[in-house]
């Protein structure tokens, strides 16, 4: 019984407190508020888009590097050993784009040729020195008998005018396109300087005939006073593809010096030199009234007189030259 009479009395609590709770007006519930209007969440979701791509353009990688060029695809380690470098800008207009650094010319798979130093040269420039050692070069130095073992490398990049000249146009070395070679090295120690006139002549003007086809400015001994120890090669290009190749193979010192004509007797008839330019220079007479064929004149003043013009010009062009 007891039992009976608490659980009713339970029951009718609930129901009162479900009375009186929906007796409570309306106006003490607490109003939610009202959705967004879709306008209004447009700039939010602009901000955090821009948000979200800031973040992630500061944490992408660097530029992807461009495409490699023709001239590098053709460049192959079959060819050359020539691994690219960065490009290089400035100072000025120096420097270029599609840079390797040249250290060895590949003539077989077991045969290679070194640059000492290794060259800083644009692909192209790069490519004919290859094709030049390989083609040229390398058999010429096994048709003497050994190999090339080593081309000596003189000068390439460099940021500079011309010849080293304060103001000058800037140089084919200031665009990497140009190297400078002062020899031919070959494997059984034999050097061939380009510019020695002891080297063969023969060998010299093969040289020079294979260079020429293939560069467009070749310039050694003779061009001007700057190449009188190397060969300057470059591909400058020019209008009409205008080539310009100046290199004099001069003769080979003689093996032995010429003898000098012996002294003249002290007994020897005196020789008429002419005082002037208007006068006839008088043979000389022979004994018994002859006269003596091919006399020259033997007096100081006369003879300075005479060579004086021709001496100065030469003592003038060896002045210059050095």
């Amino acid at each position: 019984m007891f039992f009976n009479r608490d659980h009713c009395r339970i029951e009718r609590l609930s129901l009162g407190l479900l009375v009186l709770l929906s007796a409570i007006p309306q106006a003490y519930a607490v109003p939610l508020p009202k959705p967004r209007p879709p306008e209004a969440q447009q700039p939010i979701q602009q901000e955090r888009a821009a948000d979200d791509k800031d973040q992630s353009s500061s944490q992408e990688s660097p530029p992807p590097k461009p495409e490699p060029s023709a001239c590098r695809l053709a460049l192959t380690e079959d060819i050359a050993l020539a691994p690219s470098i960065p490009p290089i800008h400035g100072p000025g207009s120096c420097g270029g784009d599609d840079l390797v650094r040249l250290e060895a010319v590949v003539v077989s798979p077991d045969y290679r040729v070194t640059l000492k130093p290794p060259a800083i040269l644009r692909c192209t420039m790069a490519t004919a020195i290859a094709n030049w050692v390989r083609q040229d070069a390398a058999p010429l130095a096994n048709s003497l008998g050994s190999s090339l073992n080593e081309l000596d490398n003189f000068d390439s990049y460099e940021c500079r005018g011309r010849n080293r000249v304060k103001g000058a146009l800037l140089s084919e070395h200031g665009k990497a396109n140009a190297l400078d070679v002062r020899s031919l090295n070959l494997a059984n120690g034999t050097k061939l300087s380009l510019t020695d006139r002891r080297l063969s002549r023969e060998v010299r003007e093969k040289i020079l005939g294979s260079v020429c086809e293939r560069f467009s400015t070749v310039l050694g001994p003779a061009s001007d006073w700057y190449h009188e120890d190397h060969i300057h090669l470059d591909l400058a290009e020019r209008r009409n593809n205008y080539k310009i190749c100046q290199w004099d193979v001069e003769d080979p010192m003689p093996q032995v010096a010429p003898l000098m004509p012996d002294e003249r007797p002290a007994d020897a008839p005196p020789r008429e030199v002419a005082q002037d330019g208007s006068e006839e220079v008088k043979p000389q007479q022979a004994p018994g009234g002859s006269s003596i064929e091919g006399a020259a004149p033997t007096e100081p003043s006369a003879i300075k007189q005479l060579v004086a013009p021709s001496t100065n010009r030469r003592a003038g062009e060896s002045k210059g030259r050095k």
